[in-house]
């Protein structure tokens, strides 16, 4: 069972709990595999033979993705858990228990072998709080805002940052490594795992096996813009905050499997503490006010930082890896070179696909 001990795993299939207080987990118990609520952790089977397991695709001729949440055996799959969707608690008391999970929950990894990948906003700058020693990684092309903020953060901070410069030449040699590591070649996911996957490459090349990542904070507390106003925003089917944010909670077991496989195939476990069950279970809880308004996102995050992290740190803007990397605008640049013109269709997805022929 990887991400959790057994006896866990077994008492929350017995009492039907979704977060019975792990960082996720998955693998084979009792004959079965079981995977958890939110899909921390990847599972496949060789086809439908449960027998025939891993959590890394490549180790199988023919994958299957076990679904979070459910239990596959020679039965087929059963759905044993759901996200848990509770009253909203009142301003105060939720904000307290994202405050004492955000800080138990950083504050509890151990940073042995550690590093930390870190983009110089609150999600990772509450991960680089608290684990003191452990050296700060950001990667990005020269001039990209992603590397400006890390180096920003990391001197309020004072804290060792190494930078890993992106360049066409390790985006085109990653490339089809990464389409390999996680079954995927469309342009999002490779774009938005490059920065990722070679932070993670340098990080092991100098020795860490673990990299701690902020993972989630973005779902679980508010941090895209489509949840600020859902009813005019058609990029989300919910109406409400608090509806679209759950909406937006939902996309996580597929950008997780993504990330992990791309992490593993650099060669570090990742390490996610906001993303442990009792920071989900308390997020799930947060009152619309603490989401998201026009003003301000990560509204309750932020003020759970508040004393952690240098003002300038706690409220730091963010863009999304892709972009404030510039690995979007650079793979684009290197399709269009390569002959794949913006006119056309998924001409980044084509070169993508055509590094992988060569």
């Amino acid at each position: 069972m990887f991400g959790a001990d057994a006896a866990a795993v077994r008492a929350a299939l017995e009492s039907g709990d979704p977060l019975p207080g792990t960082a996720g987990f998955a693998g084979e118990l009792d004959g079965r595999l079981v995977r958890d609520v939110l899909g921390r952790q990847p599972l496949f089977s060789d086809g439908d033979d449960h027998k025939t397991w891993s959590t890394d695709l490549t180790d199988l001729e023919n994958p299957s993705r076990v679904p979070p949440g459910t239990v596959r055996d020679s039965d087929g799959d059963e759905l044993v858990w759901t996200l848990p969707d509770p009253d909203a608690a009142a301003s105060g008391e939720a904000l307290a228990a994202v405050r004492d999970a955000v800080l138990t929950s950083v504050r509890d990894v151990d940073d042995d072998g550690l590093a930390v990948a870190f983009s110089g906003g609150v999600d990772s700058g509450l991960v680089a709080a608290g684990v003191p020693d452990a050296p700060l990684y950001v990667a990005g092309f020269e001039g990209s805002h992603d590397v400006a903020a890390a180096r920003d953060a990391a001197d309020a901070m004072d804290r060792e940052l190494r930078v890993v410069e992106l360049t066409h030449a390790a985006l085109e040699r990653a490339v089809p490594e990464l389409v390999a590591a996680t079954g995927r070649d469309n342009p999002m996911d490779i774009q938005i795992a490059l920065p990722l996957y070679l932070t993670a490459e340098r990080a092991s090349e100098d020795g860490y096996d673990r990299l701690a990542v902020g993972q989630g904070a973005d779902e679980l507390f508010g941090g895209y813009s489509k949840v600020v106003d859902p009813a005019d925003d058609h990029r989300v089917d919910a109406d409400t905050v608090r509806g679209a944010t759950r909406e937006v909670v939902a996309t996580l077991p597929d950008q997780l499997e993504r990330d992990v496989l791309a992490l593993r195939a650099a060669g570090v476990e990742p390490v996610a503490p906001l993303l442990h069950d009792r920071v989900v279970s308390a997020a799930l809880r947060l009152p619309p006010e603490l989401l998201a308004t026009d003003d301000e996102r990560k509204i309750a995050l932020r003020r759970a930082a508040d004393g952690v992290l240098p003002e300038s740190v706690r409220t730091a803007d963010k863009k999304a890896v892709q972009y404030g990397t510039y690995a979007a605008r650079e793979l684009d640049r290197l399709a269009r070179q390569a002959g794949f013109k913006r006119r056309m269709d998924d001409h980044v997805g084509q070169y993508i696909r055509s590094l992988c022929e060569e």
